[in-house]
């Protein structure tokens, strides 16, 4: 039975439907990045390889059972971590290292470089402080105790993957420090984050289009970063969806090869990726999000499809990511992912070294 306050959340829901579907033909948006020689490129924004746009349907319907339905449900136990490793994560170490932050947000340490993928340090993955999908636990490694950062990469601009807050207080506690983000994600940089600097010599944020790399420093060798094509779309406001692109990346190193998927539904793009790259020591893959499947599908992998990625990007081992840290954001508990992945691996003639870890826990590259 339906409370007032679950019915007033129906009507809150249906109404921002509304207002997104007004939003989204309000007319033409210019894009000022496009490229009419690229086929993803649109004059307003930009499109999928395969799948060109999703207007997402039915998000009002999603809304609704989820709240008729009181889901997600909790987790059975509350998903804990771990206490990190601070002096591995600071010590002069040659060893490749990937630490789980908590979502989407890893600590990659390769040849003296300290990398971010997504970093969110924020209580709520949400535009306001008062709702939206809260935090289940604290980052699995404290802001303060964070090594020197030296480079950002960002995968897309959602919420829970883009936080104003974490982008500026590195920004301001990081000197030197470098945002590696999708093509259009620039102009967003050069408006909210004060130190971007976007253009020119002295830049510090550096937008890329699919297929793009650049090199930064190691100490001893060169790292590559690759933008990469998945599927996927972006939207940070009401009425900017495919205004900013999204994608993978790709971190290349002559001791250590790494894919962090970002957010992706499945598609062919994940085997153009293996065939490209020739493979990677570590992939992490997003396996969380995915609940109702009808909903979710063209955005988020489940289980069962990450393990497929993970063969179609030939990854020696991969970790679960996006999933147990953000409440709320689809309809399975907070810890179903890692249960539905282990299921996965025993029904389907699949590899077995796909892993999760603890917030806070990491994983060191041995010469095995």
């Amino acid at each position: 039975m339906f409370t007032m306050k679950r019915w007033t959340l129906v009507v809150l829901c249906s109404m921002l439907c509304l207002t997104l579907a007004a939003c989204s033909s309000l007319g033409f948006r210019s894009n000022p990045d496009y490229d009419p020689s690229k086929p993803h490129h649109r004059p307003d924004g930009f499109v999928n390889r395969y799948a060109e746009r999703s207007d997402k349907p039915g998000l009002w319907r999603w809304q609704y059972e989820r709240l008729r339905d009181g889901l997600p449900k909790p987790p059975a136990a509350p998903v804990l971590g771990v206490p990190p490793d601070l002096s591995l994560l600071h010590s002069e170490s040659q060893q490749p290292r990937v630490t789980w932050v908590g979502h989407a947000t890893l600590l990659v340490q390769v040849d003296g470089v300290n990398l971010l993928t997504d970093p969110h340090w924020g209580h709520r993955a949400s535009p306001v402080s008062f709702a939206g999908p809260k935090r289940h636990q604290p980052p699995g490694i404290p802001f303060d105790k964070l090594p020197p950062i030296h480079a950002v990469v960002i995968s897309h601009n959602h919420w829970d993957h883009l936080d104003r807050d974490t982008v500026q207080a590195l920004m301001d506690g990081h000197p030197g420090i470098r945002f590696y983000v999708p093509l259009g994600l620039q102009h967003w940089f050069k408006k909210e984050i004060r130190g971007a600097v976007v253009e020119g010599v002295t830049r510090n944020v550096f937008a890329m289009d699919w297929d793009q790399h650049l090199s930064i420093p190691g100490k001893t060798d060169t790292i590559d970063l690759h933008f990469l094509a998945v599927q996927h779309w972006s939207a940070r406001s009401l009425g900017d969806r495919y205004e900013t692109l999204w994608g993978s990346w790709a971190v290349i190193h002559p001791t250590f090869r790494f894919w962090f998927s970002g957010d992706l539904g499945y598609s062919p793009d994940t085997r153009d990726i293996g065939q490209r790259m020739g493979g990677f020591d570590l992939a992490a893959i997003a396996i969380g999000a995915y609940e109702p499947r009808w909903f979710m599908k063209d955005s988020h992998l489940n289980p069962q499809e990450a393990l497929q990625v993970m063969q179609e990007v030939n990854a020696k081992a991969s970790v679960g990511i996006h999933w147990g840290t953000f409440e709320g954001i689809s309809d399975e508990p907070l810890d179903q992912a890692p249960k539905d992945l282990e299921i996965a691996k025993t029904k389907f003639a699949a590899p077995k070294n796909f892993f999760v870890l603890k917030h806070g826990q990491t994983w060191v590259k041995t010469d095995k």
